[in-house]
């Protein structure tokens, strides 16, 4: 099933059938930041509210994260799970603080929102203070694990000794494995899922702002994030002094118009190629290399003896349409996995599995995904504005089609009642707004991009030629980023620097790549500005 495994994080071992087919099932939109994990100490709240406002270090605790050697700040707030009852059950929202080097805005900070939906802003904290290091010179970095992620009463499922090589994801029950799951959560603690969607986790974010004492954010969110910084311009438009949205989820679009997303990123990579001269010259067929591993699978599986990529240990390796689709796909996020493509397709054309192999346990595992909260939130706000004719259009698609079908299953046992009609309009606002697209992103397309704009006064979209998804991570979208928290009018913002060619040159072979090609067919950043 194409819709598997989208979170390109590494982790050694390997998952419980049903985390691993859930966690496949579930991810729809990912980060180009690896899932790390993190621990620190946890702070009490304030006992009486009332007392005159403390400071943020009184508010928190030391602590460090993996991936960061100096000292940082974190604590919890405690609120209801279901707002509507605050006398009862009580979750904590775990979040920790970046220090700006110098911090000139004691009463502003950045919160920076994770994708998914379902990852942990806290344990991506290492790559969000390498993107907005220029930022974090002057403004503190807020990190909030959303409800249900993270360290933040995770909803998720153990691990055990599933083989990932071998396993056969397209023989497994979508609907058993998800209900397991479900008990499996509710076992541990009783749990009201409906409470974990995307507009319930917004006032745990105004929570911990108010907490803080910031008197206004600045956000970035990165694909799913995206979504709910929409929905904080929407709700709490006056906590907000700017806003960054990087790989856009408008909120017109339903998850599963993802497949179009992943055709058109195929289409570019075989045109990439065939444009390239090294690259056409050495895989002249690569569309029909493709198209021949694809069918072959759709008969069955294959069988091979391999060679474990992590511990070069042999092992036998059960490749499946699904796992070779879904590994292609999430090539298609990586710059520099995405050069491999080609002499991999052409491998496996040939025969020769080993490097689809490498590029499959590069990408497939999704460690710190909660699977429980991202089904929350696409069982409630996506998988009920899909149409009849968008389920016509995924099934000509295997890639789509597939997509569909497991979240239908997913959500037929996770029974979320769905979002009101008034939860897809654009959002309407005239706060500064940047606005970040990838040309080749295989998630969130640039027309994505222009349809967040339709009611947005005051917002400027770049489309970066070179970029994927998350176009902050790589290239000059972060010197953007800091111009605009910085007070420089975003209709004065110039994205010229995105022009910079940063394409990653394809491998003709194991070892070798072709010579960087400097044109292409359009080489300007475009913009929308209205």
């Amino acid at each position: 099933m194409l819709h598997r495994m989208f979170f390109p994080a590494k982790k050694h071992g390997h998952q419980h059938t049903a985390t691993r087919t859930l966690t496949s099932l579930f991810v729809i939109w990912m980060l180009l930041i690896a899932p790390v994990s993190s621990a620190w100490a946890q702070t009490p709240l304030s006992e009486n509210a009332q007392q005159p406002p403390l400071t943020k270090q009184q508010l928190t605790q030391p602590c460090y994260l993996k991936g960061i050697s100096e000292q940082l700040e974190c604590g919890k707030v405690s609120v209801a799970e279901n707002p509507q009852q605050p006398e009862s059950k009580q979750i904590d929202i775990h979040f920790a603080i970046l220090p700006a080097i110098k911090n000139r805005y004691p009463n502003e900070a950045l919160l920076a929102i994770a994708g998914g939906p379902g990852q942990s802003a806290i344990e991506n904290a290492a790559g969000f203070n390498r993107m907005l290091n220029k930022v974090r010179q002057q403004r503190d970095i807020l990190l909030i694990d959303q409800r249900g992620t993270g360290l933040s009463h995770k909803l998720a499922c153990e691990d055990d000794n599933m083989s990932l090589l071998n396993f056969n994801d397209e023989a497994v029950n979508i609907g058993e494995t998800t209900q397991q799951c479900l008990d499996e959560i509710q076992k541990k603690q009783p749990t009201d899922i409906h409470q974990y969607t995307s507009t319930t986790a917004l006032g745990d974010f105004e929570a911990v702002r108010q907490y803080l004492g910031y008197q206004q954010l600045h956000l970035y969110g990165i694909s799913y994030g995206t979504r709910m910084a929409q929905l904080y311009m929407r709700k709490y438009p006056q906590s907000l002094k700017t806003v960054t949205l990087d790989g856009i989820v408008p909120m017109q679009q339903s998850v599963i118009a993802i497949g179009g997303a992943i055709e058109r990123a195929m289409t570019l990579l075989f045109s990439d190629c065939a444009n390239a001269s090294a690259c056409q010259q050495t895989f002249p067929n690569l569309k029909q290399d493709f198209d021949s591993v694809d069918a072959k699978l759709a008969k069955a599986p294959i069988k091979q003896q391999v060679r474990d990529p992590l511990t070069n240990a042999p092992k036998t390796l059960l490749l499946t349409r699904s796992k070779f689709n879904g590994a292609i796909r999430m090539a298609l996020y990586t710059p520099n996995i995405r050069a491999l493509l080609p002499h991999a397709i052409h491998q496996a054309a040939q025969g020769d599995y080993q490097a689809i192999l490498g590029i499959y346990t590069l990408t497939a595992d999704s460690a710190g995904i909660a699977i429980g909260m991202h089904a929350s939130v696409v069982c409630s706000e996506d998988i009920g504005r899909v149409t009849e004719q968008m389920r016509k259009d995924a099934k000509i698609s295997y890639m789509s089609g597939n997509m569909l079908d497991g979240l239908e299953k997913t959500c037929a046992v996770w029974q979320m009642p769905q979002v009101d009609t008034d939860f897809s309009l654009p959002i309407s606002s005239d706060i500064p707004t940047l606005l970040l697209s990838g040309e080749i992103d295989p998630a969130t397309p640039p027309n994505w991009g222009a349809m967040a704009m339709e009611k947005l006064t005051n917002a400027k979209h770049f489309i970066a030629p070179y970029a994927t998804h998350g176009v902050a991570y790589q290239s000059c979208g972060n010197d953007l980023i800091a111009q605009l928290v910085n007070g420089v009018n975003v209709m004065d913002i110039d994205g010229e620097c995105l022009n910079k060619d940063v394409r990653r040159s394809f491998y003709l072979n194991a070892s070798s790549v072709e010579v960087a090609p400097h044109t292409v067919t359009n080489p300007s950043t475009s913009q929308d500005k209205d």
